[in-house]
Parts: C-alpha cells; sequence; structure tokens
C-alpha cells in the first residue's frame, strides 16, 4: 500500500463512512489507512462476506459481528444506517462493461445506482465515492452516466468525474477506473490527484526479470487463457518462463496488506481480487476528499 506523508496519515480522523457494494473491503482499507472509521457494510455475496470478515474483525469486531454488517442493499432501510459522511461503493460494473451484456439501466444491477441515491438521499452524507468501469463513460453514448449526474445533483450534490489508472498512483496494473466524487456543499472545491511513479514492478512481484512492467487489468473471469490468448491476462513471462498469477501476486497488485488472508478456495480469492479496487488509486482520490472537506470546515469556523 502507498505510504502517506507524516501531515495526511490522519486526514480523515473524525470522519465516518460507509461500505456499500463492499466486496472484500478496499475501500475499507483505504479509508481506514487515513484515519476514517466504518459504520456499516453492505456486501451480497456470501464468500467475499466471509473474506471481508476475516480480514477486518481484527480492525472492528464490534462492526463485524453486528447488524450494521449488512446483506442485500435493496432490503436495507436507510433509516437503519448510522450517521456518516462519506458514502463509499464500488456499485455492480457488469451492465456498464465491456464484458457484459451493456444493458445498463435495462439490467436489475443497473437500478441498484438508485439504492445508493435512496441512501444519500435520507441520509444526506458530506460527500460520496463512486468507483466503476471505464465504459460507464461512454455507455448509451455518454446518457447513464449524466443520468446518475441529474439524480445526484437533484439530491443536492456537486458532481466530479475521471478515469484514472491504477499504475498512475504506484501499483504495476493498467487498470482504468471511472471515480466519482460529489459533495453536499457545493462551493467545495475538488481535484483528483496528481499521479505518482510505481513503487513497484511486475518483476518484484513476480521475483524475476518479467517482460512487463506494468501487468494486464485483474479480470473475473477468462484465467489461464495463456501467453498466446488474446484474452490472457494472468499469464507473464519470468525469467524465460511461464508463470501465472496466484492470489499473492495480485494482492500486490491491488494494494492490499502482504497478510490479507483468504478463507476462500484460490478460484474465489482471484474473482475477489479481480472485482476489487487499487487500494492506492481509491486512498489517493479518498485523501483529496478528506483534503477539501477539511479545508471546507476550516474556512467556516474562521
Amino acid at each position: 500500500m502507498i505510504e502517506k506523508s507524516n501531515d495526511l496519515k490522519n486526514v480523515g480522523d473524525g470522519y465516518t463512512f460507509i461500505d456499500l457494494f463492499a466486496g472484500i473491503g478496499g475501500f475499507h482499507l483505504a479509508l481506514h489507512n487515513l484515519g476514517a472509521k466504518c459504520v456499516f457494510i453492505s456486501e451480497f455475496d456470501k464468500y467475499a462476506r466471509e473474506t471481508y470478515k476475516q480480514n477486518f474483525k481484527k480492525i472492528d469486531p464490534e462492526l463485524i459481528s453486528s447488524d450494521r454488517f449488512g446483506g442485500d442493499i435493496t432490503k436495507i432501510d436507510a433509516k437503519n444506517i448510522p450517521d456518516f459522511n462519506v458514502l463509499c461503493a464500488g456499485f455492480p460494473c457488469q451492465p456498464f462493461s465491456v464484458a457484459g451484456y451493456k444493458k445498463g439501466f435495462e439490467d436489475t444491477r443497473g437500478t441498484l445506482f438508485f439504492d445508493i441515491a435512496r441512501i444519500i438521499e435520507e441520509k444526506k452524507p458530506q460527500a460520496f465515492i463512486l468507483e466503476n468501469v471505464k465504459g460507464l463513460l461512454i455507455h448509451n453514448n455518454g446518457r447513464t452516466l449524466l443520468r446518475m449526474k441529474e439524480v445526484l445533483e437533484s439530491l443536492g450534490y456537486s458532481f466530479f468525474y475521471k478515469i484514472l489508472k491504477a499504475d498512475d498512483y504506484g501499483v504495476p496494473q493498467n487498470r482504468q477506473r471511472l471515480l466519482m466524487v460529489g459533495f453536499r456543499d457545493k462551493k467545495i472545491a475538488f481535484k483528483f490527484p496528481k499521479p505518482f511513479p510505481l513503487q513497484t514492478t511486475m518483476s518484484d512481484i513476480l521475483g524475476g526479470n518479467c517482460t512487463k512492467t506494468v501487468g494486464y487489468t485483474l479480470r473475473v473471469g477468462g484465467r489461464g487463457s495463456g501467453m498466446g490468448d488474446r484474452r490472457n491476462w494472468d499469464t507473464y513471462l519470468v525469467d524465460g518462463k511461464e508463470v501465472r498469477l496466484k492470489p499473492e501476486h495480485a494482492l500486490k497488485m491491488q494494494g492490499f496488506p502482504e497478510d490479507f488472508y483468504f478463507p476462500v478456495s484460490e478460484a474465489q480469492a482471484m474473482k475477489q481480487l479481480g472485482n476489487s479496487v487499487a487500494i492506492p488509486m481509491i486512498q489517493s482520490v479518498a485523501e483529496q476528499v478528506f483534503i477539501s472537506l477539511n479545508k471546507r470546515n476550516n474556512d467556516n469556523s474562521k
């Protein structure tokens, strides 16, 4: 994971957040690293929930064992969610991805965005951070993203968006994702974080001379296609030999700590990592969100 300068280590102190469509907790780790506290989680998949529990019970056992670790978001009453400052959600990407059928809001999973909106409408957080595939930017000729923007602005929020690359934020993965940020106080100025150099390469991760400095995007399906297949994403040439990614490699490519534990099969672990976020990229965005909130709060206190 990325190192923080001393003056930013606690930039999220005093802030609370919720982790929706939480997966295995990439958002949680990113904001926890900045000093913020998670007060509610929602994740539907039973295998991802198990991995989440195993790794976060040492951080916040009370949260993990409580009814604040929710499942199906469509069945969660927003009134029962504790108050919080920042909403985080890496909501389902299949309706907007190249790999999916691109049905957008016609796909039931696409409508899960509106569960985010109803929670924002009820709880009125100070800010939100949303993540999705880059294909959302141009889906339906841009009308899908425009609709999301209109919904969030109608709830009283600003809306900033940008495609970011994981390898611009320290980890060797060609992972491009659309990040969306908004503030209830529309006067808050926001800029997405500036890129910084790689902190590790695929040679470092795979323990030999790899022909690629930056790796392919981690995916959910198509594992084991092989070097000669155009769909290959998990096999590399290292010291002249083919090497296939294992979870311990993929963890580093996503910026997870080395002691992150998977109580599931290797196949499930790779699926969960392919569905996760690149922690250093999310942490860099969250850092800027907290900086913007702190600046506005300081200005208002003068």
